[in-house]
């Protein structure tokens, strides 16, 4: 019998990630299908097996996806067919499983994700407001300009 790791999950508008918690695995199978049905296995350090099978909220784009085998975990890029937010991971309006939990680490909500593609491009228009220390409201930590301090 096997049994199911770990699984945090986290999504952007295009995809979504699957991290699943599995130091030293070996023999990884991640496979998805288009109409949203995901399955993985793998052995463990001590030689026990994992495995689960997911039914996510959607169909999704199987030749898009992407498997990343790290020392600690797995960590699963899955591309979906209609770019949006899903309301939860899995078809079934059940409660999920256990082992299934948000990842908040990588958690993005839907007006972040438009901050963060805008964010490089808006890094551009320099206004000449360099002495401007207004701005840190947004959570950054204030670093003073050495430049200036420099000068002084």
């Amino acid at each position: 019998m096997s049994r199911q790791p770990e699984v945090l999950w986290a999504q952007r508008s295009d995809k979504v990630y699957l991290t699943i918690s599995l130091p030293d695995a070996k023999d990884v199978s991640a496979k998805s299908e288009p109409e949203g049905f995901f399955s993985f296995s793998a052995i463990g350090a001590q030689g026990e097996s994992f495995s689960f099978n997911l039914e996510l909220y959607e169909p999704i784009l199987p030749e898009k996806g992407k498997v990343h085998i790290g020392l600690r975990n797995i960590i699963c890029s899955i591309h979906k067919e209609k770019k949006g937010w899903w309301k939860r991971l899995l078809k079934s309006e059940e409660k999920p499983a256990p082992y299934i939990k948000v990842d908040w680490n990588k958690w993005c909500d839907e007006d972040e994700e438009s901050e963060q593609s805008d964010w490089p491009a808006s890094d551009d228009d320099d206004d000449g407001d360099e002495g401007d220390e207004s701005d840190d409201d947004d959570g950054l930590l204030y670093l003073p300009d050495l430049e200036k301090a420099r000068g002084k």
